[in-house]
């Protein structure tokens, strides 16, 4: 199945419900968002899920942050992850995508230097941070996420679920059930805190990630940060030590505006140099 008809599909999911999901993404909340549930036929939905590639054949992240299996060179697996993951920067989707959150001049990151896919297993976790503000270079804001969860059968006990946390990490959460089937769209600006909580499952939980850009920030001020992570309520210490790894990676991109070394994470296409890919990139 081609990115073209998978987009169609996502259109004529999304068009439909247009003022609907504009009413909800308008909804008071300090992390606008929205979600939509069957967003794909459900033979494409499982499709993409059983092309996941085991988590050996991606790369880990595992630190006090985050522990996930993560990848964004495509070509490696089977085309459907692909051709999914690239409907999302269809003309027609991102039209959509912007008439509903009224964010401008949306472009989506061709590249993948922030997106392509994930997969969580027993006992990953992603810590509550706000995304960095910006590309590589300065030149495009990171104002949305769109995240598409393909893991048949995902149930609210199995952990791996997406967490929203409006006034901060102290505050109390928003809980979002990582459906099989289901996309969240949500902006990512300085307040903009969410995480995914500890996986309980004994099966693994799927994620296709795209993030749009923009040269228009979502709020309506200039700001500029780098991924920053705090620790859970229940973990003071793990807080404090993410604090201090914030302010020193903001430290360093001050020292290194295009970051001190340059990010593994982007699709790298073979027919493609290198250095053209490594312009646009995001600094986690």
């Amino acid at each position: 199945m081609r990115r073209g008809e998978i987009a169609s599909s996502i259109v004529s999911r999304l068009e439909p419900a247009l003022s609907d999901l504009r009413s909800r993404w308008q909804s008071p909340c300090r992390i606008p968002h929205c979600i939509v549930d069957d967003l794909l036929p459900e033979d494409v939905g499982l499709r993409v899920r059983n092309a996941f590639p085991a988590g050996t054949e991606m790369r880990t992240r595992h630190s006090l942050r985050e522990f996930k299996y993560v990848s964004a060179q495509m070509d490696r697996y089977d085309p459907i992850l692909e051709e999914a993951l690239y409907a999302f920067q269809d003309p027609r989707v991102v039209d959509l995508i912007s008439r509903i959150t009224g964010l401008r001049a949306l472009e989506p990151d061709a590249l993948l230097y922030a997106g392509g896919i994930s997969m969580m297993s027993r006992g990953h976790f992603l810590n509550p941070h706000i995304d960095n503000s910006h590309d590589r270079n300065r030149v495009r804001y990171r104002v949305l996420n769109l995240l598409y969860y393909a893991s048949p059968g995902w149930k609210l006990e199995n952990g791996g679920n997406l967490e929203l946390w409006p006034h901060g990490v102290r505050g109390g959460q928003i809980t979002i059930e990582s459906r099989f089937n289901r996309l969240v769209m949500m902006l990512t600006n300085q307040a903009s805190w969410h995480s995914v909580s500890p996986v309980t499952a004994a099966v693994p939980r799927c994620c296709v990630s795209n993030y749009y850009f923009s040269r228009f920030p979502a709020d309506r001020v200039d700001y500029f940060h780098v991924t920053s992570f705090r620790g859970r309520p229940e973990q003071p210490l793990r807080d404090l030590a993410l604090r201090a790894d914030a302010v020193l990676r903001m430290a360093v991109r001050k020292v290194f505006p295009k970051g001190a070394l340059p990010t593994r994470h982007f699709y790298e296409r073979k027919d493609e140099p290198s250095d053209s890919v490594r312009q646009p990139g995001a600094d986690r």
